[in-house]
C-alpha cells in the first residue's frame, strides 16, 4: 500500500500569505492567490492551504510536488491572459503522483490596473480618459501643449506628461503590457510617435491610432517605406475603436474603450 502524503507546513501561515498579497498589490505586481477549497483522499494538501504566485516567484504552498507545479503554471497563464477567477481540480494520479486523491483550488487573480498611455490631449483624448478610467484603466496623457494638458480637462488621468514628440515615448515609459492610443492634433505628429513606438524592443499590448481607413493606407505605405515589415504594421489598430456608428467625441471614446476592454479580456480579433 502506498504511504500517505506528509502534508507540508504552509510557509508563514495564511496570515503571512495574505500580508504578502497586500504588499504585492501596493507595489502593483500582478499575482494570483490560490486557495485549496477541497481535498479528498490521499493528497499533499488540505483545505485552506494558500499560495501566491507572481511571474517570477511564489509564496506559501498548496501541497508541493507535481500538483503545486501544475497550479503555479496555471496561475502564470492567468497573469499573462488577465483571466477571470477559476476553480481548478486535479487528480493526483493524473499528475503522476502515487496515491489517489483529488484537490480543488480556487484561483483568484489580483492584477494591477492596465496602463493606458494616450498621446494627444484633444477632445477625443479627453473623452477617452473619462470613459476608460472608470472602466479600470490607469490613464497617462502626453502632449506638448501646456494649455491643453490640464487637470481640468483630464480630471480622471493618473498622470499628465508635458513633452514633445521626440521624447514622448521614452518619457511615457511604454511597456509591452501597456495599452497605447495615438491621437495627436497632427497627422505628421501621429506618424512620428508611431514610428518611435514601433521601434521599441517589444510592442505594447494594444496600439491604436485614430483616423480613417484611407489614413491607414497612407500610413502603411509610409511606414513600409521607412523599413517596417507589413507584419509589424498589421498590428496597428487603425481606425481604432469598435464600429458602433458614433461620430461625436463621447461616442468615439465609448467605441475605443469597448475595444480596449475586448483586448483586455481577449474577446477581440486583431485588426488588419
Amino acid at each position: 500500500m502506498d504511504a500517505p502524503f506528509v502534508v507540508p507546513e504552509v510557509q508563514g501561515g495564511d496570515g503571512d500569505v495574505l500580508d504578502k498579497l497586500l504588499v504585492l498589490q501596493k507595489e502593483k505586481v500582478a499575482a494570483v492567490l490560490a486557495t485549496v477549497v477541497e481535498a479528498t483522499g490521499s493528497t499533499p494538501a488540505r483545505a485552506g492551504f494558500k499560495m501566491i504566485v507572481t511571474v517570477e516567484s511564489q509564496f506559501g504552498t498548496v501541497g508541493g510536488g507535481a500538483f503545486e507545479n501544475a497550479i503555479v503554471e496555471r496561475c502564470r497563464e492567468m497573469i499573462a491572459s488577465t483571466s477571470q477567477p477559476a476553480l481548478v481540480r486535479h487528480s493526483t494520479r493524473d499528475l503522476g503522483m502515487c496515491c489517489g486523491g483529488t484537490m480543488t483550488v480556487f484561483l483568484e487573480p489580483h492584477l494591477p490596473a492596465p496602463r493606458l498611455v494616450v498621446f494627444g490631449a484633444g477632445h477625443v483624448a479627453s473623452a477617452v480618459c473619462t470613459a476608460a478610467s472608470p472602466a479600470g484603466f490607469e490613464v497617462t496623457v502626453c502632449d506638448g501643449r501646456e494649455e491643453w494638458l490640464t487637470d481640468e480637462r483630464f480630471p480622471d488621468a493618473k498622470k499628465l506628461i508635458l513633452v514633445d514628440a521626440d521624447s514622448a515615448v521614452d518619457r511615457a515609459a511604454v511597456a509591452s503590457s501597456s495599452y497605447v492610443l495615438v491621437m495627436t492634433h497632427d497627422h505628421a505628429l501621429d506618424e512620428e510617435v508611431l514610428v518611435r513606438l514601433l521601434r521599441l524592443p517589444a510592442l505594447p499590448r494594444f496600439l491604436g491610432v485614430i483616423g480613417s481607413r484611407s489614413k491607414r493606407v497612407r500610413f502603411a505605405q509610409r511606414l513600409e517605406a521607412r523599413g517596417f515589415a507589413p507584419s509589424i504594421i498589421d498590428k496597428i489598430r487603425m481606425p481604432v475603436g469598435l464600429d458602433l456608428g458614433g461620430r461625436t467625441a463621447a461616442e468615439i471614446a465609448v467605441a475605443v474603450t469597448a475595444e480596449l476592454i475586448s483586448v483586455r479580456y481577449e474577446r477581440d480579433k486583431v485588426a488588419t
